[in-house]
C-alpha cells in the first residue's frame, strides 16, 4: 500500500483514501437528531412538502331566511289584483267541488254533476287568466293541483258513487270510486314533476276524466251498473297510463267537418254520440302511441 505524505500532525500519517473520500470521515460521526443532514432535509422537503392541516369545513345553510314571495316579478297593485283574481278562480273551483260532495251525499246527483262541470270551466279559466296576465307562479301551480285533487280526485268519484247507488253493488261502486281517487292523485303528482309537452298529455288529464264522469251522470247513460263500473275503472287506468292524448289546442286545429259530426249526432241521439266521442278519445291514446313507435 502506498502512503502519501500530506502533513504530519502529531506524528501520524493519513492515507490517500482518507483524503479523496471525505464522506468516510463522517461515517463514524453520530447522526443528527432527526437522522438527516441539512442537505438531505432540504431535498426531502422539496420532493414531499408537508400538506397543511385544514380546519374542518362547516356546512353553510344557504336556504332563504326570509319569506318567499308568492308573486314573482314586479309587485304592483295591478299585478296583485290579477294574481288575486286567478287564485280566486282556483279557490272557487275547490269550493264548488266541496259543494258537489255535499249535494251527492244528500242524493242531489244531477246538481252535483253540474257543479263538477263548473269546476272544469273554472280550472280552464284560471290557467288562461294566469297566462294572459303573466302572473303564473309556483304557488299558483300548487294551488291548482290541490284544487284539482279536491274537485276531480275526490268530488267526481263521490258523485259517481252516489249515481251508482241501486244500480250496482255497493262494494264494487266503493272500490271503483277509490280507484279513481288514487289514479287522480298519481296523475296530478306525475304531472307536477314531469316535463311539459305542448302537444300531448301523458295519460288522460283529471279535468277531462271529471268532465266525462259528470256528463255521463247528467245524460244518464242507459247501461247496466257493472258496465258503468267497468267504464269508470277504464277511465281511471287511462289517467295513469303513458299513452299520449291530444290537448285542446290540437283538437281545435281539426277540420270543421270533424266538429260538425258530433253536433249533428247530438241532435239525433245525444247519448250514443257522447259514448262514441268518449270511446274515440280513449282509443286515440294507444293509436298515437303505436304511430310514434312506428315512426321512431
Amino acid at each position: 500500500m502506498l502512503l502519501v505524505r500530506v502533513g504530519r500532525r502529531d506524528g501520524d500519517l493519513r492515507t490517500a483514501t482518507d483524503v479523496m473520500l471525505p464522506e468516510r470521515r463522517y461515517a463514524d460521526r453520530p447522526r443528527r437528531r432527526y437522522g438527516l443532514n441539512r442537505f438531505q432535509r432540504a431535498t426531502v422537503e422539496t420532493v414531499a412538502p408537508v400538506a397543511p392541516v385544514l380546519a374542518p369545513t362547516v356546512p353553510v345553510d344557504e336556504s332563504p331566511t326570509g319569506p318567499i314571495p308568492l308573486l314573482p316579478g314586479e309587485r304592483t297593485l295591478a299585478r296583485r289584483m290579477q294574481f288575486a283574481l286567478v287564485n280566486a278562480c282556483t279557490l272557487a273551483s275547490l269550493m264548488l267541488g266541496m259543494g258537489a260532495i255535499f249535494l251527492a251525499m244528500q242524493g242531489e246527483v244531477r246538481i252535483a254533476a253540474l257543479l263538477l262541470i263548473a269546476c272544469v270551466l273554472l280550472d280552464g279559466l284560471d290557467g288562461a287568466l294566469a297566462r294572459r296576465f303573466g302572473v303564473s307562479s309556483p304557488f299558483g301551480a300548487q294551488m291548482d293541483s290541490l284544487a284539482d285533487m279536491c274537485s276531480f280526485g275526490l268530488a267526481a268519484p263521490v258523485v259517481v258513487y252516489a249515481s251508482l247507488a241501486g244500480s250496482a253493488p255497493t262494494a264494487a261502486a266503493a272500490v271503483v270510486a277509490a280507484l279513481v281517487a288514487a289514479c287522480a292523485a298519481i296523475r296530478l303528482a306525475r304531472f307536477n314533476v314531469s316535463p311539459k309537452d305542448g302537444r300531448f298529455f301523458c295519460g288522460v288529464p283529471t279535468t277531462m276524466a271529471a268532465a266525462v264522469l259528470a256528463l255521463a251522470v247528467l245524460i244518464d247513460l242507459p247501461l247496466p251498473g257493472l258496465v258503468q263500473i267497468a267504464g269508470v275503472a277504464l277511465l281511471g287506468f287511462a289517467m295513469v297510463s303513458s299513452f299520449p292524448y291530444a290537448k285542446l289546442a290540437q283538437l281545435v286545429k281539426l277540420p270543421p267537418w270533424v266538429w260538425l259530426a258530433p253536433v249533428v249526432g247530438a241532435l239525433i241521439d245525444v247519448r250514443l254520440t257522447f259514448a262514441l266521442i268518449v270511446v274515440g278519445y280513449l282509443v286515440s291514446g294507444p293509436g298515437l302511441w303505436l304511430r310514434q313507435r312506428r315512426t321512431a
